[in-house]
């Protein structure tokens, strides 16, 4: 049974502040960024499709390979064949393979660590991938039954667990209003961010399939939105044309360390801790003060690095960081 953090009962959560980036990094990414990720080998990974694909840098930031409409391409070496169609996300083992959930192709592409094709694993409509313990690997999808499939090191699927939350009576309607992304910590677990669920909810689960605690955002300002969502799902309901939502939670970052979690509703950032309870909330900006709308984090130990497609990749410094050191 899930533990419900009620945010807007949390009085110790902060109130609203800006926060404004350090700088732009990785410049030669902007438009087409898909995801972030920090790989549990210490890795880099950087994927924005079509162009310029998967990218990657070891522990101190110098790009290592690339994999994209070219193929893959360590450095100093020649360009290759076409390996990715059209990918979505990405993540890197502790092993060194590397995942990728190429929705064009219905593959979760897996390569060794310096980018040579290993398998594929069939899969249809893949939007989010996760690398777990053991060699196991979980994607999200657009349709499968569950929100999480698990494959082994094999390529089998081995199990799958997540119940889409009810919001529609059409089963297609319902089965869209449930795509979220996904993210892991250090301890195994593994989190569903519901992209399209009226209340912003991020749903952890043990590998196994558990569910443990839910990080929802239910505060008095996001009550108005909520309400407007189903609304728009009643409409959409009615009609029975294809689901054409706008996302309502559009990215999430973990500390892989201690299983806080960050989530971002366009340009504004919420900061919870493993409990549940909303921290702080923020609206992020760069440099120059242009308001940043994320669509992926990175939490890393005193940086966030957020993304925005099509504005490019930002540094910021963490501001719950700001007064331990």
């Amino acid at each position: 049974m899930c533990l419900l953090a009620c945010a807007s009962g949390s009085a110790a959560a902060q109130d609203e502040s800006d926060l404004s980036a350090k700088q732009r990094i990785f410049p030669a990414v902007g438009p087409g960024l898909r995801t972030i990720k920090r790989g549990a080998d210490g890795r880099l990974y950087i994927l924005a499709s079509p162009s310029p694909g998967l990218l990657v840098f070891d522990t101190q930031g110098k790009q290592v390979l690339s994999i994209n409409e070219t193929g893959a391409v360590p450095s100093g070496s020649g360009q290759g064949h076409p390996l990715i169609t059209f990918g979505e996300d990405c993540d890197g083992a502790a092993e060194g393979k590397i995942y990728v959930a190429d929705r064009g192709a219905n593959l979760i592409q897996v390569f060794t660590s310096d980018g040579v094709p290993l398998r594929s694993i069939p899969v249809n409509a893949p939007v989010a991938v996760a690398a777990l313990p053991e060699g196991e690997v979980g994607v999200a999808t657009l349709r499968d039954p569950h929100l999480v499939i698990v494959f082994d090191k094999n390529g089998r699927d081995v199990r799958e667990f997540g119940d889409p939350e009810p919001l529609a009576e059409r089963a297609e309607l319902n089965r869209y209003l449930n795509i979220g992304q996904l993210a892991t910590d250090a301890q195994g677990h593994l989190y569903y961010a519901f992209a399209y669920l009226p209340e912003p909810t991020v749903r952890q689960y043990d590998r196994l399939g558990y569910a443990g605690q839910d990080f929802q955002y239910t505060a008095v300002d996001a009550f108005a939105i909520a309400q407007a969502a189903r609304k728009e799902i009643e409409r959409q309901e009615s009609k029975g044309r294809q689901p054409s939502f706008k996302r309502i939670l559009t990215a999430v970052g973990v500390d892989r360390t201690n299983g806080e979690v960050w989530i971002a509703l366009y340009n504004r950032l919420l900061h919870f801790d493993k409990e549940g309870n909303r921290r702080a909330t923020y609206k992020i900006y760069t440099p120059q003060g242009a308001r940043l709308e994320a669509n992926t984090i990175l939490v890393e130990q005193d940086r966030l690095i957020i993304g925005s497609d099509p504005l490019g990749i930002y540094e910021f410094e963490r501001p719950d960081k700001k007064n331990t050191k």
